[in-house]
Order: C-alpha cells, then sequence, then structure tokens
C-alpha cells in the first residue's frame, strides 16, 4: 500500500503566510519560506502554496518566491492560484514548482486542464475543488469559496480526471478552519468513483482527524494549515501515531 502523505498548506499573500477560518478571517502567520523548510526538516510528504494574492504585478512576485522556495526545500511542492492559462502554468514549474494546482480557470475553461495535461503530463496538475454542503447536495464554488457555480462536485471531480488531472485536492468550505475533522463522508465517496489519487483538505484539528480521513475518508493524502502554523500538532508526532494505527506513512527515517 502506498504511504499516505502529510501536506502543510501555505496560503501566501503580499509574500508572507496567512490563515483563516473558512475562508475569511485572514491573518499572517509566518514567512513562507522559512516556514516550508522547517516543515520539510519535521517530516512533511510535500507542501502547497498558494497565492490568494489578486494583482498581476504581485502574481510576477510570487514566481520569485516559487525559486527561492525551490531553493531551500528538499520535498516537492505544489503551487497555485491565479493560473488562468498554460503559460501561467510554465513560468511557474520553470520556476521549481513540482507541481501546479488551479481552481477557478478550470471551472471557466475546462479545456485548460486537459491544454495542461498534454502540455506537461497529468502528473504535474492537480485540480482544486472549493465545495460547500446544501442541502444535502455539494456545490463547488469559485474565486477563493466566493461564488457559487451550480456545479457538483462529484461530477465535476470527474470531468477533471477524465480531462487529464493527476489528483484532486478537495477542499470542504464547511469544515475549513473549524477544526471538527474532514468531510470524511464526500472524501470516501470521490475515492470510490475516481481513480486518481484525493487530497482531502479542511477540518483538522486532532491527530484522530487523520486516522479518521485515511480510513473512513479513503483520502491519499491530508492537507492542513493552520494546526501546524501554532504548533498545535508537530508532523513528526503525527505520523509517530498514524504509524501505531497501522496507517502506512513515511517517517523521517525512511526518507
Amino acid at each position: 500500500m502506498l504511504a499516505k502523505r502529510i501536506i502543510p498548506c501555505l496560503d501566501i499573500r503580499d509574500g508572507k503566510t496567512v490563515k483563516g477560518i473558512e475562508f475569511l478571517n485572514i491573518r499572517e502567520v509566518g514567512e513562507p519560506v522559512e516556514l516550508g523548510a522547517r516543515y520539510a526538516r519535521e517530516g512533511a510528504d510535500e507542501l502547497v502554496y498558494l497565492d490568494i494574492t489578486s494583482s498581476h504585478e504581485k502574481r510576477k512576485l510570487f514566481a520569485g518566491l516559487v525559486r527561492r522556495i525551490a531553493e531551500n526545500l528538499n520535498i516537492p511542492f505544489t503551487v497555485g492560484g491565479g493560473i488562468n492559462d498554460v503559460s501561467d502554468a510554465g513560468r511557474l514549474l520553470d520556476a521549481g514548482a513540482d507541481k501546479i494546482s488551479v481552481n477557478s480557470a478550470a471551472i471557466m475553461q475546462p479545456e485548460l486542464v486537459s491544454r495542461m495535461s498534454a502540455g506537461f503530463g497529468s502528473q504535474f496538475v492537480v485540480v482544486a475543488i472549493d465545495a460547500r454542503e446544501e442541502n444535502g447536495r455539494w456545490q463547488v464554488y469559485r474565486n477563493g469559496g466566493r461564488i457559487p457555480t451550480g456545479l457538483d462536485l462529484f461530477v465535476w471531480a470527474y470531468e477533471v480526471q477524465e480531462r487529464g488531472a493527476g489528483e484532486i485536492l478537495f477542499t470542504s468550505m464547511n469544515h475549513d478552519g473549524v477544526k471538527h475533522g474532514y468531510a470524511c463522508d464526500a472524501l470516501a465517496r470521490l475515492s470510490d468513483r475516481l481513480n486518481i489519487p484525493v487530497i482531502a483538505s479542511g477540518g483538522a484539528g486532532a491527530m484522530e482527524h487523520f486516522r479518521e480521513v485515511f480510513t473512513t475518508g479513503k483520502a491519499d493524502a491530508a492537507l492542513a494549515a493552520s494546526i501546524f502554523h501554532y504548533g498545535e500538532i508537530g508532523i513528526s508526532q503525527l505520523k509517530t501515531y498514524l504509524a501505531g494505527e497501522n496507517i502506512p506513512v513515511r517517517l523521517n527515517n525512511d526518507k
């Protein structure tokens, strides 16, 4: 069985790592290169950096930050935010990113997923999906969770898989930042429907939540932010716990 991955997520705004609750109440939590290097030392399997800045000029600065991250990191990292065409993706991959993540742009132009997969390979393409459960249905949102799309989570995830996405990063907006556990039922449905890896995001607050997301939720990887940023759970401590629960993880001495 493949090892389950632990992935800290770093949202970047104006060159700083920030974190919010349910996509709101944003505050700074650290310097992204230093924080990423620390997580790598602690045993993170991968990192995700998401640029949440809106202006074009600041996005060019983000490409420079990606170069700095690549120079200081020895684990794979994914970057996303503001990738609107194949050239945007290529620029970030050229800067040193291992994978790129698209969200709103894929919704607006689904053929972008196909073009990126054809141009770079599906292993480089992660499609991020933000969805909220409303009256028993999971609706996909775009633009940082601000605009409902009418798309169904499971239908959309299957479509982007068929277009060549290599992974799905699903964030439950209902669970984001509230630390009550992941959306395990929805994650299990996704994992059963898809044949590509599913990364769970939104809701981690205790080590037991990671055990649940890998067992009940059938996720291939678990992403979290605030519990790592604020030192509530250490990555090494978490992996030791998971190994004790018979969940396959890479411990530091396995690397």
